[in-house]
């Protein structure tokens, strides 16, 4: 993988680069790479990486995505005036959470800093979705009825044979990683911008180069837009650094994801036949077959145990957005002149291009509704407003409220308190 080499194409007026293209090209050359690569090359590679997912493959291919554009290198001045909107809201943040803080680093990173720092949080959400996909292609290897010739080679075979799978698979999975990861570092404005716990400890970081694109033609003053990303970004980090079971949740979520999935190798034929006889596959275009892959045409179904980690995962996802919206008012109102133009640029731009949209988009077909994180937003700032901030707080370190329970505040409270006289409770 570390092999690709390319120019990237460029849109008709000559310079933003054609996102579609380069994905074209990338794919080009994975096939040209694959095609180089021997059987024993590759099961040697994964012998020795002992990787699901390969982390040179996922910095080598988002490097690659983002060296496709430009990627300014961070001035003194950038740095200073960062750090120092930070500091800002290190101070602000203290009164809008009883989180505190622990990390005296305050990094700055520029995009392809971010995706080196991020990447190990990366492996270690993601591996478990390539383990899960890993596994279930193994297994289908070891129901299969072998023909006698195949038998004769023997188990060793056999599992170098699912070794390869193996690599191919995981491969693939880190391509389209680094893929999602070189795509957002083009956007993110911080270190937990896709609402992932992605560095340990969790620590606040910015991208300037993001924030001044981000800013373009707001007609906000620069000063007052760093401290907004710097508040929400801290809140995020404050949160991930002092409950540490939610990072877990997070992450076992995911691993639910994978380990639940399962492929129907009959339905996946009958599914192939059925689009051949109706035209919309042509045996003799294979970018029909590309087409019918994107648009979801043999995409597994899932079970259960899936569908409620992806609920899972949504809802925790919106009440972190929700959460950190609402610190942010709580430190900023009264103190930053153009706060509700700011929570409505990032309201807007997050349902069309929301980092996490883009993300969970691309590895599960998960949308992570506006709205729910809208309800969620709304839900920390009425239980702020009935109790007070650490109320709010104290719910990270309890039950987490479901969807339906976003949109009645008083209900949940009631589910969750526990009542003074507990003498007419059953025994």
């Amino acid at each position: 993988m570390a092999g690709f080499g390319f120019t990237p194409p460029e849109n008709g007026d000559g310079n933003s680069p054609d996102f579609a293209a380069i994905f074209a090209a990338l794919q080009s050359q994975m096939q040209s790479q694959f095609g180089q690569f021997s059987s024993e090359n590759l099961l040697n590679n994964f012998q020795q990486s002992g990787q699901a997912l390969p982390a040179e493959v996922v910095r080598s291919v988002s490097k690659k995505f983002i060296s496709c554009v430009d990627s300014n290198p961070i001035g003194t001045t950038d740095i200073a005036q960062a750090r120092e909107a930070m500091e800002i809201a290190d101070l602000w943040l203290n009164e809008a959470t009883v989180f505190p803080t622990h990390a005296n680093e305050k990094n700055v990173y520029s995009r392809a800093e971010w995706a080196d720092a991020t990447l190990a949080g990366w492996q270690l959400t993601v591996e478990p979705l390539a383990e899960g996909l890993a596994h279930a292609m193994t297994q289908i290897i070891e129901k299969q009825e072998l023909p006698p010739e195949a038998m004769a080679v023997g188990p060793a075979a056999m599992g170098a044979v699912a070794g390869m799978l193996r690599t191919f698979i995981g491969t693939l999975i880190a391509t389209q990683l680094g893929q999602c990861i070189g795509g957002l570092a083009l956007n993110v404005t911080g270190a937990h911008d896709v609402g992932l716990p992605l560095l340990t400890p969790a620590r606040p970081a910015l991208l300037p180069q993001n924030i001044t694109k981000w800013s373009e033609d707001l007609g906000v003053p620069d000063s007052e837009i760093r401290i907004f990303h710097a508040l929400r970004e801290g809140a995020v980090a404050r949160l991930f650094d002092n409950n540490p079971w939610l990072v877990d949740y997070m992450r076992s979520a995911i691993a639910d994801y994978g380990k639940g999935i399962r492929i129907d190798i009959e339905k996946i034929q009958t599914q192939a036949q059925d689009a051949i006889e109706s035209g919309a596959i042509d045996p003799s275009n294979p970018e029909t077959f590309s087409i019918a892959l994107n648009e979801g045409l043999f995409t597994p179904d899932e079970s259960p145990v899936q569908r409620n980690a992806l609920a899972k995962l949504e809802t925790a996802l919106a009440l972190i957005d929700g959460w950190a919206d609402d610190v942010t008012i709580s430190a900023a109102a009264g103190r930053l002149p153009s706060l509700e133009s700011l929570r409505e640029t990032t309201r807007r731009r997050r349902a069309t291009s929301s980092p996490a949209q883009q993300l969970f988009s691309s590895l599960f077909g998960l949308e992570v509704s506006p709205r729910m994180s809208r309800e969620a937003s709304a839900f920390w700032q009425q239980l702020r407003e009935l109790r007070d901030v650490a109320t709010r707080d104290q719910i990270w370190s309890g039950i987490l409220p479901t969807h339906d329970e976003l949109t009645d505040v008083a209900a949940y409270l009631r589910s969750v308190e526990v009542p003074d006289d507990l003498s007419g409770l059953n025994p």
